[in-house]
């Protein structure tokens, strides 16, 4: 099991505003730490944390942080539109396009998937598989 994925970053507020855009909706909360940022899902009352924790941090070595090249982290939303609306509100909060949603040839008929780049250069993807949507072929 996956417990935490960091991802670095050299300014914190532009990686707030980013983050932040989408984190919420997939409910995810933010605690605003002196070394970064933590997005956690809430715990039920009486169990462990829900996993994995997502932190935005600066390059612990003290070097500018750096996009690790084919490294991505990938949300799963709820729905094809959802997809749709955190994608442009992470766009309009900073982010920069790596492929718009939509479908994908490569993946099975079900995978709905938009790409960003986050401020600093990590890659993002927000994905659903909802299947009582629409497929590529239906």
């Amino acid at each position: 099991m996956i417990a935490y994925v960091t991802v670095g970053a050299d300014d914190i507020a532009r990686a707030k505003r980013f983050y932040s855009a989408f984190l919420p909706a997939l409910n995810y909360r933010l605690v605003e730490r002196p070394d970064g940022l933590s997005y956690s899902l809430p715990a039920p009352a009486g169990r462990s944390p829900a996993l994995p924790d997502f932190y935005v941090k600066p390059a612990f070595d003290g070097r500018p942080a750096s996009a690790g090249n084919g490294a991505m982290v990938a949300f799963e939303v709820r729905s094809q539109k959802q997809v749709r609306d955190l994608h442009a509100a992470a766009l309009a909060a900073g982010g920069s396009d790596e492929g718009q949603p939509g479908f994908r040839d490569s993946y099975g008929p079900q995978f709905y998937v938009g790409y960003l780049r986050d401020p600093q250069g990590n890659k993002i993807a927000l994905f659903s598989v909802d299947p009582n949507e629409a497929g590529r072929d239906g």
